[in-house]
């Protein structure tokens, strides 16, 4: 865009394409109005722009543009405000009169597009909040526009084959704010209203769209067959090994996501304590917990549902395997994976990040790596040589394995693994201390006492990363705790729940306001 054609659109004051602003800190101005030019409701098909360093009566005031500005105004595409994700540029201009900010946003073919739970919109040259009949317009918008899989109408499907409590009770409010529930309410909306303002109801066939059953069918499988996750447990190395065990998640993804949540973190990652030394255990996991947990969440989100074939979650005795249907997709390829990202399912994608359970940066692969490599798993492998599906592979770490034969070759637990009860300590004259076995005292005669294994107070690793991120936050909400823990609201709730029992909090957090009050 040239500069005469920027000036233009800086002089045109009653244009609903362009807002200004001196502003450089007010990133909910900033969300409002790149949500709102998303939306497009006059249907211009055209670009909105926001500008700062720039008056109302678009005098540009010489702004100090730098990098860690124009960082943070990108970083609002990606912080999980705005839902879907805009497309939209953020550069530098130089005027004759100083620099500024131009952010250029596309119109978005999945709208509505919300900013905190809110569809803003341009109401001439000023922004507001869409009312029914313009959330009407842009969810028409939507079902011209639609492409994929999960936007599409499940047209055999009713919303009787829907589980409505599952909506209300469970997704809604961790979609919307109190004030806008009872907004709702107050305005007398249908559920199959708020339904279809996610993407999980089309109001044209008056039916569910294939997300919506995907989120909250009563029987799944019946209208999308391949939707299950399908485990075993194979022994040995390959699939000719005996299946040891196997089971079916085949329930829709509000049920599934917390069902895969804790077999991860209980069964997955077989965390258990290995004795390092006479009076102290570490803890050791097979598979991090977070980087398994997110691989599997990534192929739920990115799977093809139009496939009559299940995700693979296959366990052998060196590692793990996880395949689904469906290869990379968009403007994502063996090149820029996973610096370059697309959404086969977007409104999956939405709702996952809604539930907690992805975070939609960008970056969930990269520290995926970082977690794997910290423990000794290794890098997880990715194969894209089956065109039409996607396997990652994940070793099982050596750490675990290699404390258990050390502690058995110093005598801390027996061959077949099991803690030693009959060693204690005593201390010579020097201090040094020798292990014994009860009953056989040594040819000095020093005074003996048990040791005590140290074991932690916190019944979980989470539940102390919980209580220390507490200590350093005490305004702390769910969802601060989860982006900077890489867990989820009901991991959260579990922790949380652990330290009331224990005593080290006992005061409820409020959503408004308010602080955890710490006991220890």
């Amino acid at each position: 865009m040239t500069t005469e054609e920027i000036r233009a659109l800086l002089n045109d004051i009653e244009s609903d394409r362009v807002e200004r602003t001196i502003s450089t800190t007010n990133t909910d101005k900033f969300g409002q109005a790149i949500c709102a030019f998303a939306n497009d409701l006059p249907d211009h098909r055209l670009p909105g722009y926001l500008f700062l360093g720039v008056k109302d009566d678009g005098t540009v005031t010489d702004l100090n543009v730098t990098d860690e500005l124009l960082k943070n105004i990108a970083a609002i595409r990606t912080d999980g405000n705005i839902q879907p994700q805009p497309s939209m540029t953020v550069e530098k201009v130089s005027m004759d009169e100083g620099d500024i900010v131009m952010v250029r946003v596309e119109p978005s073919v999945f709208p509505p597009v919300r900013y905190k739970g809110r569809i803003w919109i341009r109401i001439g040259p000023r922004k507001g909040v869409a009312n029914e009949d313009d959330e009407s317009i842009l969810m028409e918008k939507r079902r011209t526009n639609v492409t994929s899989f999960d936007a599409s109408p499940c047209i055999n499907a009713t919303i009787d084959d829907l589980d409505l409590q599952k909506f209300k009770h469970y997704y809604l409010p961790k979609a919307m704010t109190d004030d806008e529930i009872e907004e709702d309410r107050k305005e007398g909306r249908t559920v199959k209203e708020q339904m279809a303002s996610f993407g999980f109801f089309d109001t044209k066939y008056d039916c569910p769209t294939n997300a919506g059953m995907l989120f909250f069918a009563k029987n799944l499988r019946r209208f999308i067959p391949g939707a299950y996750i399908q485990y075993v447990r194979f022994a040995g190395k390959d699939r000719a090994g005996d299946i040891m065990t196997e089971h079916e998640f085949k329930s829709n993804l509000c049920t599934t996501l917390e069902e895969l949540d804790t077999f991860v973190e209980t069964t997955i990652a077989n965390r258990r304590p290995i004795p390092v030394s006479p009076t102290r255990e570490d803890p050791f996991v097979d598979y991090p917990y977070w980087a398994t947990r997110e691989l599997l969440m990534n192929a739920i989100c990115h799977r093809d549902y139009t496939s009559n074939g299940p995700i693979q979650f296959y366990q052998y005795d060196d590692r793990i395997e996880i395949m689904n249907h469906g290869g990379l997709y968009g403007k994502a390829n063996e090149q820029n994976f996973p610096k370059v990202n697309d959404y086969r399912n977007i409104i999956v994608a939405e709702g996952m990040k809604v539930l907690g359970f992805v975070n939609r940066h960008s970056r969930g692969v990269q520290r995926v790596q970082r977690e794997l490599m910290a423990n000794e798993n290794g890098e997880a492998e990715y194969d894209f040589s089956y065109q039409t599906a996607v396997m990652v592979k994940e070793m099982k770490s050596p750490l675990g394995e290699r404390a258990l034969q050390e502690a058995i070759a110093r005598g801390f637990v027996t061959e077949n693994g099991e803690k030693r009860s009959d060693l204690t300590i005593s201390e010579d004259k020097n201090g040094h201390k020798n292990g014994h076995k009860n009953g056989h005292e040594g040819d000095r005669k020093t005074s003996q006492k048990t040791p005590k294994m140290k074991v932690s107070k916190f019944p979980a690793p989470i539940v102390e990363q919980v209580y220390k991120s507490l200590r350093l936050n005490r305004k702390a909400k769910y969802s601060w705790l989860q982006d900077n823990l890489g867990v989820s609201e009901a991991t959260i709730k579990r922790a949380i729940s652990d330290l009331k029992e224990l005593g080290y909090i006992n005061k409820e957090h409020s959503k408004i306001k308010g602080e955890w009050q710490l006991l220890k």
